[in-house]
């Protein structure tokens, strides 16, 4: 049977079902607009079975007023009230029966639309961004631009689209390497970040940041490389504008180099602007660092100026510590004393900014000027925020090295040139000095520093010395040099001056320190130590020419201190005689040459022995007998002086402890010690161990001090004295009306002898003022209930004179020299044996004179009656 033959009926049944089974819905009008069939996609779009609308009116589905042969989009409301677009087609037949069916084939568009909705919106964000987006295919040919990326570099889409990219953007210092790495990255999932530069359609370079990343089909397979660039021109010109400090100050080059530096290449890519870099020193006042574009005349002008609320906008912004802008420079109040130079040069408008350290300080401040009446950019903006960065980084570190070089060259103390430093500045001195012309070194030592600064403690010693230091930079005449080697010791170098003038000078310090320094509430006189030796005339090179200094310093202390003296030839014997001896002195006291003599003391009331003084004695084997006034001082110099004075207690306790298993009675050894023994709290201590060592009681020690050391008020003295007192050895106050104590003062001191210094002895028989100060320490002694001691005792009339006023003990040549431990004990059995035969004869005459009549009694304090 042929096709032609078959029935009709199968053929309408084989069509709706492959009807049925169509994607799209189809629905069967009949002519009368009735649904005859509704297939399942219809069933689907619609929401409604077939058997609830085969048979009713298309209306009831929407399809009304439709043309045919026409595409329709309408939307289908659903029973469950969802909505959804389609697209509708209308066509008709006509059966072999000569019945008129519509057919219509209906699509569901809604996922159509929603993604051209989307795709819109995609297209919409693009052009909106301010990121360039590019998309090529896998040959890299350009399939898609945004606007953003026509504005960027110029290229229209239709120019763009269908281009090789590397044809469209590289130049010819593109780097080609990294567009291959861009090739490269379509293997990665998360893609890549790149810098690269990149040329618009002028041939203008870019810098571009790219974000890069591949998309794949459904099989993996790379479709579109997409790439997202951000314009980074400006950020990268920054960046090289920070590269280039950073090299200059890693580099060490000056800071005036580096603020040109930056002042040019700020005015490289802002072309529209003039820079200026300035420091602000501690003082608040203005230096320009860098301003090439600035007239010269300008910036040596602002130099030294002090910054203020109306001192332009630079000097405004440092005083205020924020920006100031000057919109016009010719009527801005801040302006008006310094707007002449820069409006006679175009100059209209300045923005200034603080330049502050870490610490908040401002240090300087960076400024934009403008050759028009305006404000700054955001790029202006950006410029100057990184400029003050680097200008931070730039003036800390002029202030770090220049504080390093303070540190390494000037004194902390006084801010005067250090040793180090002084060295330089000398020779660069004597460099320059032309023929016929001379250079002075005064070398200066503060006298009895050591004094002031062991009683009155380190603090006040300190600032001594800076008030020192600022009453001798007023001597310093113009190219002058002060500085300080260390310790007491400074140096003045005066250019152009000869001994003739270094005299002047001298005098001049001496009239200046005439006044005494107040250190805290105390008036404290000073003098002053001075050496001088001439270049050229005394020494051709820097070392001698100090030495030379210092030794004639050292001669002016022998002369008496408080004066100068010029350096002379035989004065460099002296110091290598010094040297010589302080090297003795150390194996001395390393090696036992130093040996104790014992003065006594005798008191006035019946002649016997009060006590011993240990004097210190020194005999070298090679330099043969040198006196305490020589070594003394010496071992102060030294740093030696403390550690006689601890071998003395030790050398005296041990020869009073020999007496005694001798026989011998000796009431008290007096041992004198320096104001730095009182300075360590262990010497009471040490004075307890000796003594116990020894087996002596606490009274038989007596130490020794000078009024320097009751000027200390610091705890350390004052509890180590209080200490010694508690512990039961003596205190006496040696020289006393020489120093600077007061009776206040006195009265609460835990001392218990006072000693009048042998300088009022000389006179005292025919110096009235010489007597009237003897009587007044003998005086002052019998009212704080203290034994009174007069040194230097060598007549009788001075004897008769002390008995007289109530003086307790006396010492001297009158009855001994300090002898040796042998020579004293021999002295002192001849002693006991006269005073034991006076007073024998006493007795004698003063039987005899019950006999006969009142008798003289005799005097046992004459030394003929007992020696």
């Amino acid at each position: 049977m042929s096709a032609h033959e078959r029935p009709a009926v199968e053929s309408s049944d084989v069509l709706l079902a492959a009807l049925d089974r169509a994607n799209d819905a189809v629905v069967v009008l009949d002519q009368d607009r009735q649904v005859r069939h509704f297939n399942a996609a219809a069933e689907r779009i619609w929401g409604i079975a077939r058997s609830e609308i085969v048979g009713r009116p298309a209306d009831t589905l929407g399809l009304k007023d439709i043309e045919e042969d026409r595409r329709t989009e309408f939307t289908i409301t659903r029973p469950d009230g969802g909505r959804l677009r389609a697209v509708l087609t209308l066509s008709h037949v006509i059966l072999s029966d000569g019945a008129l069916r519509r057919i219509a084939l209906v699509r569901d568009i809604t996922p159509d639309l929603e993604l051209r909705e989307r795709l819109a919106l995609h297209v919409m964000i693009a052009n909106g961004t301010n990121r360039a987006v590019i998309i090529v295919d896998r040959s890299m040919k350009v399939v898609y631009v945004n606007a953003t990326f026509v504005g960027m570099f110029g290229h229209c889409i239709e120019r763009a689209e269908g281009r090789q990219i590397v044809e469209l953007l590289a130049g010819p210092h593109t780097d080609r390497s990294m567009l291959r790495r861009l090739q490269r990255c379509v293997g990665r999932e998360s893609g890549m970040d790149e810098e690269v530069l990149a040329y618009d359609v002028n041939g203008d370079e870019i810098w571009l940041g790219a974000h890069v990343k591949a998309f794949r089909n459904a099989r993996g397979k790379v479709k579109y490389i997409v790439a997202l660039l951000d314009d980074i021109t400006e950020s990268r010109q920054l960046w090289s504008l920070q590269q280039l400090i950073m090299t200059a100050l890693a580099d060490e080059i000056p800071i005036t180099e580096i603020a040109d530096r930056l002042c040019r290449r700020v005015e490289e890519i802002a072309p529209d602007v003039v820079s200026s870099l300035l420091h602000i020193d501690a003082e608040g006042l203005v230096h320009p660092l860098g301003a090439p574009s600035l007239p010269d005349d300008y910036s040596r002008a602002l130099d030294g100026v002090a910054i203020g609320p109306e001192v332009g906008s630079c000097g405004s912004a440092a005083y205020h510590g924020k920006a100031v802008l000057a919109t016009d420079i010719d009527s801005d109040p801040r302006w008006q004393s310094y707007k002449r130079r820069p409006l006679e040069v175009g100059l209209r408008a300045c923005w200034s900014s603080p330049i502050k350290a870490k610490d908040g300080r401002v240090i300087g401040t960076f400024a934009f000027y403008f050759r028009e009446c305006r404000a700054p950019s955001r790029w202006h903006e950006r410029i100057v925020q990184a400029c003050v960065h680097l200008g931070a980084l730039a003036i800390e570190r002029k202030e770090a090295r220049a504080q390093i070089a303070q540190l390494a060259y000037y004194d902390t103390l006084t801010g005067l040139p250090n040793r180090a430093r002084l060295r330089h500045l000398i020779s660069e001195m004597i460099a320059s000095v032309s023929d016929g012309k001379s250079v002075a070194l005064t070398f200066l030592d503060i006298d009895n520093f050591k004094d002031i600064n062991d009683s009155l403690g380190h603090s006040a010693g300190d600032e001594m010395l800076a008030e020192f230091a600022q009453r001798l930079r007023t001597q310093v005449q113009q190219g002058g040099v002060l500085g300080r080697l260390g310790g007491d010791e400074f140096v003045m170098l005066l250019p152009d001056c000869d001994a003739s003038g270094a005299s002047l000078v001298a005098s001049r310090i001496m009239e200046a320190l005439a006044a005494p320094l107040k250190i805290g509430a105390r008036q404290v006189p000073v003098s002053v130590s001075m050496g001088i030796s001439i270049y050229p005339d005394n020494a051709s090179d820097l070392d001698t020419l100090i030495q030379q200094a210092d030794a004639a310093m050292y001669k002016a202390k022998q002369a008496g201190r408080a004066t100068y003296r010029f350096f002379s030839r035989d004065m460099n014997r002296l110091a290598e005689q010094r040297l010589a001896y302080s090297a003795a002195l150390r194996a001395a006291l390393a090696d036992g040459g130093l040996t104790l003599h014992y003065q006594p003391q005798i008191r006035t009331s019946d002649g016997a022995l009060h006590g011993v003084e240990a004097l210190a004695r020194w005999r070298d084997p090679v330099l043969g007998e040198v006196p305490p006034a020589k070594f003394i001082p010496l071992a102060e110099e030294c740093g030696l002086i403390e550690q006689i004075g601890l071998w003395t207690i030790r050398e005296a306790c041990r020869q009073m402890a020999q007496w005694r298993d001798a026989g011998l009675d000796i009431p008290c050894v007096s041992v004198n010690l320096s104001p730095i023994n009182f300075q360590h709290a262990g010497l009471a201590s040490v004075v307890a161990e000796v003594l116990t060592a020894h087996h002596l009681a606490p009274e038989m020690l007596m130490l020794e001090v000078t009024e320097n050391v009751f000027l200390n008020e610091r705890s350390v003295a004052v509890e180590t004295m209080s200490a010694i007192r508690k512990l039961g050895a003596g205190l006496s106050l040696d020289d006393f009306g020489t120093g600077y104590s007061s009776l206040n003062r006195l009265a609460h001191l835990p001392i218990r002898e006072l000693k009048i210094d042998r300088s009022f002895m000389r006179d005292v028989e025919s110096d009235p003022t010489a007597r009237a100060i003897v009587t007044t320490v003998v005086r002052v002694g019998q009212s704080l209930q203290l034994t009174v001691v007069a040194e230097g005792v060598e007549t009788e009339g001075q004897r008769n004179l002390l008995s007289e006023l109530g003086c307790d003990v006396i010492q001297g040549f009158l009855y001994a020299p300090a002898l040796s431990p042998s020579a004293f004990g021999r002295w002192l059995l001849e002693h006991s044996a006269n005073r034991a035969s006076a007073m024998l004869r006493s007795v004698g005459r003063s039987l005899s004179a019950r006999r006969s009549g009142p008798a003289r009694r005799p005097d046992l304090l004459d030394p003929s009656a007992v020696i």
